[in-house]
């Protein structure tokens, strides 16, 4: 299927590895040229490298925590008017609520809610003096299912869910779309503390933890990072216009609402 996107511009952030890193993929893979973003110089250069070799687009690494200004000033500068933007960031790691303290929660908040809120704000009315703009949030199941440990994750999501759901309405005429992707369980990097956990607590080898967890998924077994970079990709299509304010779950059938 031609998605109606090549030639576009994307800017995806947190995306040498992981997720992020499926939706730069993806996104090449129909065309468009990628700015894409990490923390770990080393990470972020194998990656343009693998993308670049199999798709004839320009792929741009930017290294940077894109939580700081600075950051967040590097990828504007390597793509100032990008057609799409995909909002991703590590999250808070597994913790107690009791231990957060302060500075925990102001740092999780800002990591998962007030970081994307900025990008958004940065690149929105050129979307819209453009015609088109496509925005995806990677947020998680746990905004719908709180995941315990996870609460300071769960809640900025939240808040940035409700944030957008107010923006999204007011610039769907000009063609510009915003909604949320939530995923359950994938192999990624994101997973290690939740499986490390398990092993070290029960003796359980690497294998007997996935398969653990697994287990609470329908489909009895974890995503493919692959399968959530193409519905990253179609939520971008020129297709997708009427979608809009949405909160597409990727987690194997394991929410079990019917809403």
């Amino acid at each position: 299927m031609d998605l109606g996107i090549k030639g576009k511009h994307a800017i995806v952030c947190a995306s040498s590895k992981g997720l992020g890193r499926a939706c730069a993929i993806s996104l090449a893979e129909n065309g468009v040229s990628v700015v894409i973003n990490g923390r770990d110089q080393k990470a972020l250069d194998a990656t343009a490298r693998d993308i670049e070799s199999k798709y004839d687009v320009q792929i741009t690494p930017v290294q940077g925590d894109v939580s700081t200004p600075e950051g967040q000033r590097a990828l504007l500068e390597a793509c100032p008017n990008p057609d799409i933007l995909i909002n991703n960031n590590g999250g808070p790691p597994f913790k107690d609520f009791r231990e957060l303290d302060r500075e925990a929660m102001l740092a999780g908040v800002t990591m998962n809610m007030i970081t994307p809120i900025e990008l958004i704000q940065a690149v929105i009315d050129g979307m819209v003096e453009r015609r088109f703009g496509r925005i995806v949030n990677i947020t998680s199941l746990s905004v719908k299912m709180p995941i315990p440990g996870l609460d300071l994750s769960s809640g900025a999501r939240a808040g940035l869910t409700s944030f957008l759901a107010g923006v999204a309405p007011k610039v769907a005429e000009y063609n510009v779309t915003i909604n949320n992707v939530l995923p359950g369980f994938f192999l990624t990097d994101r997973q290690n503390a939740a499986l490390n956990k398990a092993m070290s607590e029960r003796g359980l080898s690497l294998e007997e933890a996935i398969a653990e967890r697994a287990e609470s998924v329908p489909a009895k077994r974890f995503g493919d990072p692959a399968e959530f970079g193409e519905v990253c990709a179609f939520l971008c299509a020129a297709q997708a216009g009427y979608i809009t304010a949405q909160n597409l779950l990727i987690d194997g059938g394991r929410f079990p609402g019917a809403f």
